[in-house]
């Protein structure tokens, strides 16, 4: 699909998510590429540094060490004694070493152990689960990446289901039933992302363009499945969140 769009001298080119930005800076050096969602924009090869991209390509970034710090702390201090946590990573995508490293050392920094469970589809979901609960696992976080985000349902059942508590990344995989949501208002980033391809069609250098890191960071908890999971959330956390779901 990208070679198409490319063959077609198109005059930008718009990815969005994990697994669409690589193609793009695969087929092209030379149309610019705005992308959305992308975790790691230098470590992929994307840019050369967030301030000056340098190559034809830049847009918005939903990932840093300080989201899954905070989403980690968040955590603890919602479920008394925690200790043990589960990642949930999809081996297939660019990300999942990057993920497993930020967590581990955010971990380490809060007192925690985390521990890396792997997923490449909907039918290995349920196996990860159970082996995060045969493992002694206490609690589940996940990042931004698409198998979690097409099964978020699916994988909030499955953790409820297990008495795992669930913490994600966005108010859209929250919604879908999970305990707890720390990270960037991702409809936000998406009205953005029409303004670099505004300006890179006014005359503006992608490279030149700096990558934009999240501005607007949410905390939602869902109080019916703190209950469900036999859970009294803390007011200070309440007071904190920017939305409970009763």
């Amino acid at each position: 699909m990208v070679a198409e769009l490319v063959s077609l001298n198109v005059d930008v080119l718009v990815t969005v998510g994990t697994q669409t930005a690589p193609y793009a800076r695969d087929a092209t050096t030379s149309i610019p590429v705005v992308f959305i969602f992308v975790p790691d924009p230098v470590g992929s090869g994307f840019v050369f540094s967030l301030a000056r991209p340098g190559r034809n390509m830049t847009g918005l970034s939903h990932f840093g060490k300080e989201l899954v710090l905070k989403r980690l702390q968040l955590l603890r201090d919602l479920i008394p004694g925690l200790s043990r946590v589960g990642l949930l990573v999809n081996p297939n995508t660019e990300v999942a070493t990057l993920y497993k490293r930020v967590t581990d050392t955010s971990a380490v920094e809060l007192g925690l152990e985390n521990k890396t469970f792997e997923a490449r589809s909907l039918e290995e979901l349920g196996q990860a689960f159970d082996a995060m609960v045969k493992a002694g696992m206490q609690a589940v976080t996940i990042n931004g990446e698409g198998l979690a985000y097409q099964q978020r349902a699916s994988v909030a059942n499955m953790t409820l289901a297990r008495h795992l508590p669930l913490a994600v990344w966005s108010r859209e995989t929250f919604e879908a039933g999970a305990l707890m949501s720390y990270g960037a208002d991702q409809v936000a980033m998406c009205r953005r992302g029409p303004v670099f391809v505004d300006k890179i069609l006014k005359g503006a250098k992608s490279g030149d363009l700096p990558v934009e890191q999240p501005t607007r960071l949410e905390f939602l908890i869902n109080r019916k499945v703190a209950a469900a999971l036999g859970l009294t959330i803390p007011p200070a956390l309440l007071v904190l969140a920017e939305q409970v779901i009763q």
